[in-house]
């Protein structure tokens, strides 16, 4: 009988939490995964849970992937995002020559991270020569290959077009030792991640490394998952990770509840009324908030193995819910570290660094404000 895909992905995050959980301090300490955490992700498949099935991987179903995300995030949320971006940088396979993606993705470790849009390659013989600098590369520090998204130029500078007139943007791939690593991730949250930055100088890019990452046109594989995309994936999976969080500090302040006495004096914070009354509301806060977030994913799922279509309406929804999840999961880490008082300040304690990592997620591009801008035009287009 065939295992259906990700069976059992979310069951094995769950059982490697404990050790990641063991490993957050010295994460946070060293700016970087530690290599147990690299080691136990990779002999547990999770790195592929979104590599398509024809080279080993698991082609998960999208909210597998976003439960095996949360389960981690509960642990450490570096780890989590990490996780999630070189997943999702791992879908690029389904856009390339197999090959190409074999000689990527199965040769150990297998790891590629990329960071933001930028610059241009210019086009020569057999390929593509670039010179630059990119930023904002999560799960680099892992990765044994990176990747960026260029925008073409052809030999003379002139700009290369697509039919729509709209600039030709690929996704260029490379060994990290064709690259420099620049150490700059001091952030105050998500800090082990080693969100740093790259560069080449004068890097020669054979053709079959390049990509048009999110065309439907150029795909090479038949299964749902990359009609989705990689842009809607990262925010239904980053909405995941701040879900994984929020839950674990609203469960640290449960914990605190039951067993802190205020004072001498002073009755179990426990029998407080208005600190039962504020754990009820934040629970039901954030269980809403998982509720709209899967049950979006679970009917634009849906939707898209019956149709096989990624609508606009479907994007629009997944934009939608994932950003407002991941600004309601802040708030339940907002009352919750309110709701621990003094406690919360101490590094020893579970809800400074959740604090932290909360509000570095939010500053990403999947919890800008304008998203509900672009939802609320298409609301009012009619969209």
């Amino acid at each position: 009988m065939q295992e259906l895909p990700g069976v059992g992905l979310v069951e094995r995050a769950r059982a490697v939490a404990p050790l990641i959980a063991r490993e957050a301090d010295e994460i946070e300490r060293s700016r970087r995964l530690t290599p147990s955490v690299v080691a136990v992700l990779i002999e547990n498949g999770l790195y592929r849970a979104l590599l398509p099935q024809s080279l080993g991987g698991a082609e998960a179903p999208i909210e597998t992937f976003m439960q095996m995300l949360e389960e981690i995030a509960k642990a450490d949320a570096s780890t989590a995002w990490c996780l999630g971006q070189c997943s999702v940088c791992a879908m690029i396979a389904a856009w390339l020559d197999p090959d190409t993606a074999q000689e990527i993705f199965n040769v150990a470790p297998g790891i590629l991270a990329w960071g933001a849009i930028a610059h241009e390659a210019r086009s020569v013989e057999g390929g593509y020569r670039v010179t630059a600098r990119w930023d904002f590369a999560s799960g680099s520090r892992q990765a044994s290959w990176l990747g960026a998204h260029v925008r073409i130029v052809e030999a003379d500078g002139t700009p290369r077009k697509n039919a729509d007139g709209s600039p030709e943007v690929r996704t260029i791939l490379f060994p990290v030792a064709s690259a420099t690593l620049h150490d700059v991730w001091q952030a105050i949250g998500l800090a082990g991640t080693g969100t740093d930055s790259y560069e080449v100088a004068d890097l020669f890019i054979p053709e079959r490394f390049t990509a048009f990452r999110d065309v439907p046109a150029a795909l090479r594989e038949p299964g749902p998952l990359y009609r989705i995309g990689t842009g809607a994936t990262f925010s239904l999976g980053f909405a995941a990770v701040s879900l994984g969080v929020a839950r674990a500090t609203l469960d640290a302040a449960i914990t605190l509840a039951r067993a802190k006495h205020p004072s001498l004096a002073g009755s179990a914070m426990r029998d407080n009324q208005a600190v039962q009354g504020l754990i009820g509301r934040t629970e039901g806060d954030l269980r809403a908030a998982g509720a709209y977030l899967y049950a979006t994913a679970h009917t634009m799922w849906r939707d898209l193995c019956a149709t096989g279509e990624f609508s606009a309406a479907h994007r629009s929804a997944v934009r939608l819910a994932a950003t407002w999840t991941i600004h309601q999961s802040a708030k339940v880490v907002d009352a919750a570290y309110h709701m621990a008082g003094a406690t919360a300040v101490f590094r020893s304690q579970p809800f400074e660094r959740r604090f932290r990592d909360m509000h570095a997620i939010a500053q990403q591009i999947q919890a800008r404000d304008t998203h509900y801008e672009d939802v609320g035009k298409a609301i009012l287009a009619g969209g």
